[in-house]
């Protein structure tokens, strides 16, 4: 269950979605940069960078707690079973307490399996019904809503970069509530907020967000 090492992180995402049964979502990519321009004030000149985006990514990845706040409960994630892979990647095992997505009031724990790909500045996380924890303890993911997988990746050039993000729940077919779920996060007009949090706490810059009233 928890040789992650051998699992084939990007197969493992891709299987299902090519399956059309599964609910899959795919969110526009977002120009960090002009959408600071258009919406935002920081405290000083700033131009995010493809390599800062791709330090928030690695830092959330391990801290999901501390970057997705409004979806993951405060102190609940625990990551364990660190590898180094061929290449500078990364593959760990996670744990948090999640929001589930159509009934944002409740909790449940979710275990994922994460590979962190340098080379392609990919982050992909397989969901599991169950995982060993580090003492050898059996975890099991809440059954509230069906299993999902994530990739969380960087595109576009160094100056001008991209944030790309996609989900597939594995159903037995697409859940219509979901894909609205997730076309409502993807008509904000905000960065999202672990881009926030990453450029007021890590890169100490004041931001604020222009009325749009």
């Amino acid at each position: 269950m928890n040789s992650i090492s051998q699992l084939n992180h990007e197969g493992e995402f891709e299987r299902p979605w090519a399956d059309p049964s599964n609910t899959r979502f795919e969110q526009p990519s977002v120009d960090v940069n002009w959408v600071l321009a258009e919406h935002y004030r920081t405290s000083e000149p700033l131009t995010f960078t493809r390599t800062m985006l791709w330090d928030m990514e690695v830092r959330k990845a391990w801290r999901p707690d501390r970057y997705i706040p409004s979806l993951v409960q405060e102190g609940s994630a625990g990551t364990w079973s660190r590898r180094s892979v061929a290449g500078g990647a990364q593959s760990f095992l996670r744990s948090s307490q999640q929001r589930l997505w159509l009934k944002p009031t409740e909790y449940r724990l979710v275990l994922e399996q994460v590979y962190l790909d340098p080379s392609q500045q990919k982050v992909t996380f397989i969901g599991a019904a169950e995982l060993s924890d580090g003492d050898g303890n059996v975890l099991r993911a809440g059954t509230r809503q069906p299993l999902f997988h994530v990739e969380h990746s960087v595109g576009g050039d160094e100056s001008r970069p991209l944030n790309k993000w996609r989900i597939v729940h594995l159903t037995d077919r697409p859940e219509h509530r979901l894909v609205e779920r997730f076309t409502r996060m993807a008509n904000d007009v905000w960065l999202p907020e672990f881009i926030e949090i990453y450029i007021r706490s890590d890169l100490n810059i004041k931001l604020s967000r222009h009325d749009i009233s």
